[in-house]
């Protein structure tokens, strides 16, 4: 039998093209930023001057165009859908959808109303987020978030958000865990009828097992997401 290779990529085998926010903190297996994180080749690119805080706290302001050039590059590497590593994102996804004409999933926040439609009646999917303060309803209409969705948030908390948005270079591992956890269950305690818990952050993906044991109800992540949105861009050959 002949067979014929198609060309027109600079790389192949990679679907997911992730854009990076420009970050220095350590990224720890199961952040987005973490290679090891995929069990399939991703790309990346960092949007450079697009840092955590001016992202996640100051509404991207000034970034649009620059992920939109980063987006175009990942699609001509070879990417076949976008992603990003902030689910603050979302502010962008109409527009990236619409200059890249390739899939594009910007935030985890886009799980939300899915997930809220596995759930039995009487329960909903809260989020926990890095940033409640910051965390807008333009942020969540964007995404599709119900506008009465429970929101909690790790602000208060010794380690994780300070480290981050702080874009620090040591991350105490063990303080963030608890610093999630302690958040999660907060959360829950106060929306009883919190049947799944969604992770905005990307950097929250490996606390997720130990959320899920504190709390006993599902979490969906950035992962999980991502995960999913690979299996459509190429879908196992049976």
């Amino acid at each position: 039998m002949n067979a014929k290779a198609i060309g027109g990529k600079a790389v192949y085998g990679a679907s997911v093209g992730i854009l990076m926010l420009d970050a220095r903190f350590p990224r720890i297996p199961g952040d987005v930023g973490n290679a090891t994180t995929w069990p399939f080749p991703v790309l990346y690119r960092v949007v450079r001057k697009a840092t955590p805080d001016l992202v996640v706290r100051q509404g991207a302001a000034g970034t649009l165009d620059a992920f939109i050039e980063a987006g175009r590059d990942l699609v001509r590497d070879g990417a076949d859908g976008i992603t990003t590593n902030c689910g603050f994102l979302s502010l962008f996804q109409q527009q990236l959808s619409e200059a890249l004409q390739v899939p594009v999933a910007t935030s985890s926040l886009m799980q939300v109303e899915l997930v809220n439609r596995l759930l039995p009646p009487g329960k909903r999917a809260g989020i926990l987020t890095i940033s409640a303060s910051t965390l807008t309803p333009r942020h969540l209409e964007a995404a599709g978030v119900p506008a009465n969705t429970p929101v909690g948030s790790t602000e208060g908390g010794r380690e994780f958000t300070r480290a981050i948005l702080g874009n620090e270079l040591e991350l105490d591992v063990d303080l963030a865990r608890q610093d999630n956890i302690e958040a999660a269950l907060e959360l829950c305690a106060r929306h009883p009828d919190i049947g799944a818990i969604v992770l905005e952050c990307t950097n929250m993906v490996p606390y997720a097992a130990d959320i899920r044991a504190a709390t006993g109800v599902p979490v969906f992540t950035i992962e999980s997401f991502i995960s999913w949105f690979q299996a459509g861009l190429v879908p196992r050959r049976y």
